[in-house]
């Protein structure tokens, strides 16, 4: 573990990480702690045969495999949905040094060690008053373009600034410690299949709590690029015969009866997804990304996208981490450089592949950082933070707003929130997904929606 990190976000990774593991039981958790959404849901593992995706499935209601199966190639078949892809910044990114406020007096008194000089990053043109770090200039060109739209102060009131209870209520949708889904899983819950898992699907290997649902199943891979497309004990010419032979039985089982009908399209769909995706397992995508994890998993999800897998809610972590206590200045820059290249790399794929306009990207953190500097050229535990909302049918226009600091720091010295994170989930239901947000948002008459789509 990061000797950066305090006690709590050590101990909040090493909890949640024997909460998801299914089969383990789960730690013990400390008085008033929050459990993980999806805490208790069983995980198996599968292999989805006609992707040659290896998952681990969770929700699965009694599901039988060939169902699984059906259930993929059918919804693949439909029309395409929009895709919302949720990135976590682990730790509580700092806002104060991602959009840093250069010219204002009180930045500079309060920061002396990191206050960054107002030439080390371009001005952000929403607010000349405000610069980009240096590390997210990839970011700064995107919303040149208008594909970005920046939350300088999200958060919600009274913050709690425990990393575990505080992501939680990001991942639940509400300030709501007994909640036990998570709000893109709720969302699943209305809107998804009973039997398509890739609806959700979480890219770091284990179920996200953002994507756990009560009945609805979802999935979770390491790297979708890691996974073949072989036909276990069949390959070369022998396979390619018994691929086309399913796709014309497809064909055949075709006809006026709506059983037959229904298991031909079934199997045309499935020989379909294997096709698609044989360029995906050659891992040669249109655009050039730069190295690392996170960057082969966002190049395979574009994939996985531009193969017409039935996706619509992803999640995964970016790189980094956040919660810089001391040493702040290399590791933030560190984290935020990798994020925003492979993120400025992931839309020109996306572009590329002609999906871009079925995706937005959601970045998220759990908190921003205090707004004086402590002791260790670090900064502590804060409320309010930074966001973004990704895409090229974002608004690409700033939600909320920033307050000098002369007016925006509360009493315990942090900054004052200006957008509340329940109230852009809201807009992102009902703008993107245009669902209704009052049956997945608790208390979703009460917030403030932003215009985040144009």
């Amino acid at each position: 573990m990061d000797a950066r990190c305090c006690n709590d976000f050590s101990r909040s990774k090493l909890l949640r990480r024997a909460a998801a593991e299914a089969g383990r039981g789960l730690p013990s958790i400390e008085p008033g702690m929050p459990l993980p959404a999806g805490t208790g849901l069983t995980r198996q593992r599968f292999l989805l045969g006609s992707a040659g995706l290896a998952l681990g499935l969770y929700g699965l209601n009694g599901l039988r495999p060939e169902a699984i199966e059906a259930g993929v190639a059918r919804a693949a078949a439909g029309p395409a949905n929009p895709v919302f892809v949720s990135i976590f910044l682990e730790g509580g990114a700092d806002r104060l040094s991602a959009l840093y406020p250069a010219s204002d007096p009180l930045y500079r008194s309060l920061r002396p060690k990191l206050a960054l000089d107002g030439a080390a990053g371009p001005v952000f043109a929403e607010d000349s008053r405000l610069h980009w770090h240096p590390g997210l200039v990839p970011l700064s060109r995107l919303h040149a373009q208008g594909k970005v739209s920046v939350l300088p102060a999200v958060g919600y009131t009274d913050a709690d600034q425990s990393h575990f209870t505080s992501r939680h209520y990001w991942e639940v949708g509400a300030t709501d410690a007994q909640l036990s889904t998570g709000w893109l899983g709720r969302y699943l819950d209305v809107a998804g299949a009973p039997d398509n898992p890739l609806q959700g699907l979480s890219l770091d290997g284990e179920l996200s709590p953002t994507l756990a649902t009560a009945h609805v199943p979802v999935a979770a891979i390491d790297a979708p690029a890691s996974y073949s497309l072989d036909v276990q004990n069949v390959w070369g010419d022998v396979e390619t015969r018994m691929l086309e032979t399913i796709r014309e039985l497809g064909v055949r089982l075709g006809g006026d009866d709506p059983a037959r009908s229904l298991a031909g399209t079934v199997q045309v769909q499935a020989h379909r997804l294997h096709e698609q995706l044989e360029p995906f397992s050659g891992g040669n995508p249109p655009v050039p990304y730069p190295g690392g994890t996170f960057a082969d998993q966002l190049s395979s999800l574009a994939a996985l996208i531009g193969a017409g897998l039935p996706l619509r809610c992803v999640s995964l972590s970016a790189p980094g981490g956040y919660d810089t206590h001391s040493g702040q200045p290399a590791a933030l820059a560190d984290g935020l450089t990798q994020t925003a290249t492979t993120l400025e790399a992931f839309q020109a794929d996306l572009e590329a592949r002609g999906v871009a306009d079925r995706v937005i990207v959601h970045v998220w953190s759990e908190f921003g950082r205090r707004v004086e500097e402590n002791g260790s050229s670090g900064t502590d535990h804060g409320a309010a933070g930074i966001g973004f909302v990704i895409g090229t049918r974002v608004k690409g226009q700033m939600i909320g707003q920033h307050l000098d600091l002369q007016n925006g720091i509360d009493d315990e010295g942090n900054l004052v929130a200006t957008a509340d994170f329940r109230g852009l989930y809201c807009a992102i239901l009902e703008q993107w997904f245009d669902q209704d947000a009052s049956a997945i948002i608790p208390g979703a008459g009460g917030f403030t929606r932003p215009q985040v789509i144009a």
